[in-house]
């Protein structure tokens, strides 16, 4: 009876922990199961790209939920994935920042009523943390400053919740991978970046690797982080298994197509880059959403070059002219599909005694290649006294 006695007190205790525990975490919408499988159709649609049926189920969400910020994040991922295949594409910004901003207001909400609830600190953290992206893609660093410096303030209050949900594991990932990576590749932030915590690479990885495999809303950002991380690190095998994966799971995605024809290009698989570019520029023509001129640049070019290494000469500058148009469409002088195709129709005409042809690619060339390059240098070559001669004498010997 003592020993009933002496634990009671402990039981009391324990249960009325629980109960103030159950107070500070009320139940999360973020978490709850039925409202994963009533967003699963619509959160596949926007990543494969039918943003229509998706943006309609989000919106049927947000009449449910009027006054949660779930429902006006995803209305804002959607517009992000509609601005990531040509991010230089400004026309959905104003549309992402609404969404984003009406997340914001409505976890502040949340969290000014209980700074403990995690699920407010989340949507913070991912809110500001997505503005903080758009921001630093166009240059205002002032405001992509003050996004990210809020973002970390919330990702700091939804750490050590992992446990409830690897959703919370995202942010924490992304900034332990970043945060190393931005001073190694931008070495003029490292007098900014000592204020902030230290990071760890290979934590990061391994935390979004745990996000890609179990979290629901994260799971696919956290493989597209991984795939570009891959290719980056120069992993290129996992780069090509995930972007198959991704591709195979959202066919019709451009971003992450035109990816895996990279990473096949890159690996040597001819076949599955010639069927994978034949697609994109089929989708393109099609008009189908996000098939632009930066996947089609990608898609000529590597159709080009193979149809050159068949002998398919006539295929070959084709398809080089194409990634040239589409090149110029957006603006990628300095890219290396850009100079590489505008070379190799020079090399091609110039085979082809077509010395005019030849000659106005070259000049491109020279208009756009910086000098120390080895397309300045061939081309420049080009215009050579000696290789002028060589030019005229074989003119004169068709004739």
């Amino acid at each position: 009876m003592k020993a009933i006695m002496k634990y009671q007190w402990l039981v009391i205790f324990l249960l009325w922990n629980v109960k103030l525990l159950a107070q500070e975490r009320p139940p999360m919408l973020l978490l709850d199961m039925n409202m994963q499988i009533e967003a699963t159709q619509a959160v596949n649609d926007m990543y494969n790209f039918k943003f229509a049926q998706a943006e309609r189920q989000f919106n049927h969400i947000k009449q449910a939920h009027p006054t949660h910020p779930l429902p006006y994040f995803l209305l804002g991922l959607s517009q992000w994935w509609k601005i990531a295949p040509n991010i230089d594409i400004e026309t959905y910004d104003n549309a992402f920042l609404s969404y984003m901003d009406s997340s914001i207001v409505l976890a502040e909400k949340m969290y000014e009523a209980n700074e403990n609830n995690v699920e407010a600190s989340f949507f913070l953290a991912a809110a500001y943390g997505f503005k903080g992206r758009l921001y630093s893609e166009r240059r205002d660093w002032r405001k992509a400053a003050v996004a990210s410096k809020s973002a970390l303030k919330y990702l700091d209050k939804s750490k050590g919740y992992e446990e409830l949900s690897p959703e919370f594991l995202f942010g924490d990932a992304l900034y332990n991978y970043y945060r190393d990576w931005i001073p190694e590749n931008y070495p003029a932030l490292k007098s900014i970046l000592w204020l902030f915590p230290k990071g760890d690479k290979e934590l990061g990885i391994k935390q979004l690797r745990e996000v890609s495999n179990n979290a629901f809303y994260t799971r696919t950002e956290a493989q597209y982080f991984l795939m570009r991380i891959y290719g980056e690190e120069n992993q290129t095998q996992k780069a090509y298994q995930l972007s198959r994966y991704l591709h195979e799971t959202f066919p019709d995605n451009s971003y992450f197509e035109r990816y895996y024809a990279r990473t096949a290009f890159s690996q040597g698989r001819i076949d599955e880059t010639e069927s994978v570019a034949t697609s994109i520029l089929k989708k393109l023509d099609s008009n189908m959403p996000g098939y632009e001129a930066t996947s089609g640049r990608y898609a000529s070019f590597f159709l080009g070059h193979i149809y050159n290494n068949n002998g398919n000469t006539e295929q070959a500058k084709s398809y080089y002219k194409r990634t040239v148009v589409y090149s110029e469409q957006i603006k990628a002088y300095e890219s290396g599909y850009y100079l590489s195709a505008l070379t190799a129709l020079g090399r091609l005409y110039n085979k082809d005694r077509n010395f005019e042809e030849a000659e106005k690619y070259y000049n491109v060339v020279l208009k756009r290649a910086e000098r120390k390059s080895d397309y300045y240098k061939e081309a420049k070559e080009y215009f050579s006294p000696k290789k002028k001669r060589e030019r005229k004498q074989a003119a004169r010997s068709v004739s």
